[in-house]
């Protein structure tokens, strides 16, 4: 059993933050392997945040109507749930790492302001 929503999001989230760990890409590849299409292959080729939250819910919405199908007595059923909560929980410190990264940004252009305000210049 795999969870091609986390591994794809692993992928993904290395794109854009630039984390070269091969040993993990490639295990996060092997995983994939015959299940790159739709959101998770955009999801694990993702080269923004924007991409990544975008193909992120593409394949949530797809987990979530895989588990509405599923009678409850299949085998598959309780992993399948339990894939359809870490997606979840994955989908929130994704809108985390989107809000750190958005105060980041804030402060620096506040710290540029109050350089400024500490230190002007003459023109």
């Amino acid at each position: 059993m795999s969870c091609y929503e986390i591994e794809a999001l692993r992928l993904g989230l290395m794109n854009v933050l630039g984390v070269g760990d091969d040993s993990a890409r490639d295990h996060a590849e092997n995983e994939l392997e015959g299940h790159l299409d739709g959101p998770i292959e955009g999801l694990a080729n993702a080269e923004s945040l924007a991409e990544v939250e975008r193909h992120l819910d593409a394949a949530l919405v797809d987990l979530e109507e895989e588990v509405a199908a599923m009678d409850d007595d299949d085998p598959e059923y309780d992993y399948t749930r339990g894939r359809l909560v870490a997606v979840r929980d994955a989908e929130q410190a994704v809108q985390r790492l989107r809000a750190q990264g958005g105060s980041i940004v804030d402060g620096l252009g506040d710290a540029h302001d109050t350089l400024h305000e500490t230190f002007p210049v003459e023109d």
